[in-house]
């Protein structure tokens, strides 16, 4: 469901970093007042690995006007998925090209036992190594940014992570991970309070935690977690919607007419934004927001709401941006990485999930987070606004 490529190739070096474009160093160290909108003063860096999964896509196309398209999609900032321990090796050439005007985002992502309820995302990690993910993921990142204080960071912590504890408890791989996943995000919350960062704990979505009887226990749980981290001040809040689907503002909403429907009320994500921010306030919890819009562009083409792998016919979505005309949403950003695979369609391999071959499933498609050349293109051509 999310990216995870080449961690073996990073650490045996057989992966090329991208050609580095070097940025002027700067001059002072940045602190960042998470009580605000760090958005309004910078810019979502367009990292360098996004840059070069973009570039040799460019390179493939033949249409000249797609191919022209496509070329701009480089520019478009997103996140960078630090999602193996060999991926942070990542970082330094992330870097080497972060002018002082943009913020370098960052997804944190390797928990023991990561992703309990789906195949197609596990992680490296046994959900019994907590003290793995603390000295060798977690302390070496802390350590890359500490000696990085002259630029800013924006972290999104552990996406799908405590909101499978909600929704998902009565699984056992998920209460296998239970203990490792409050530890290990209180641990990252507490150890990532740096003043160049400001963190973004994943929520899910509207689809997920959104439900009327999911709002409060899916706040409860953010809540716990943050204050068993010691309420770190550098965390600002919640993010949304990271490698999803759900429009922003679609009214009434893509599963309105659902027979469900009536029993959630954040039927799209700036309800859900609201209503979450407004449990999570009650909770003791930071309630801004920042929403993923990076593939978000069409609706209608989900059978159900839940359906989260490789959605077929879907578009780029608004660009980054920190004017999104509602004060509880920082900004819109791209969190997933547009044509990086959710997970595989075939049926035999190992982390196949049944998502992934289910019928509004694009196929084929390769491992989570391999490169889909057919599903960038499609994403293009769909965007919304156009490139």
């Amino acid at each position: 469901m999310k990216a995870d490529i080449a961690a073996v190739l990073l650490a045996t070096g057989a992966l090329a970093a991208p050609s580095e474009r070097r940025a002027a160093p700067c001059s002072s160290a940045v602190t960042l007042d998470a009580s605000t909108n760090v958005w309004s003063k910078y810019k979502l860096h367009p990292n360098s690995f996004y840059r070069s999964e973009v570039n040799k896509a460019v390179e493939a196309i033949t249409d000249s006007s797609l191919k022209t398209s496509a070329a701009k999609v480089a520019d478009v900032g997103s996140f960078l998925w630090l999602d193996t321990i060999a991926n942070i090796a990542k970082f330094d050439a992330a870097i080497a090209d972060l002018p002082c005007e943009n913020i370098l985002g960052l997804v944190i992502y390797d928990l023991p036992g990561r992703d309990c309820a789906a195949k197609a995302s596990n992680g490296e990690l046994a959900y019994s190594e907590i003290s793995k993910y603390k000295t060798e993921y977690i302390d070496p990142i802390v350590a890359k940014l500490k000696a990085n204080p002259n630029y800013a960071f924006a972290l999104i912590i552990e996406p799908d992570s405590l909101p499978n504890l909600v929704t998902n408890a009565d699984l056992q791989t998920c209460k296998d991970s239970k203990s490792a996943y409050e530890e290990g995000v209180a641990y990252a919350l507490k150890s990532l309070n740096l003043p160049n960062v400001v963190m973004y704990v994943d929520a899910g979505h509207g689809g997920w935690l959104g439900w009327d009887a999911n709002l409060k226990p899916g706040a409860e749980e953010l809540a716990k977690v943050y204050k068993n981290a010691g309420s770190p001040k550098q965390v600002r809040g919640f993010a949304t919607n990271i490698a999803g689907w759900n429009a922003w503002d679609l009214s009434p909403g893509e599963f309105s007419s659902a027979s469900d429907a009536k029993y959630n009320s954040c039927q799209n994500e700036r309800t859900y934004v609201e209503k979450f921010g407004a449990a999570l306030k009650t909770a003791g919890f930071p309630n801004h927001a920042i929403v993923d819009t990076g593939r978000n562009a069409v609706t209608g083409l989900r059978e159900e709401w839940g359906n989260w792998c490789n959605v077929n016919g879907a578009g780029f979505g608004v660009r980054p941006t920190g004017s999104t005309g509602y004060e509880l949403a920082d900004a819109f950003v791209w969190g997933k990485p547009g044509g990086e695979s959710d997970g595989t369609s075939d049926e035999g391999a190992t982390r196949y999930d049944s998502f992934c071959g289910k019928p509004d499933a694009f196929k084929p498609s390769p491992e989570a987070g391999e490169w889909n050349q057919a599903y960038f293109e499609m994403l293009l051509k769909n965007a919304e606004p156009a490139f």
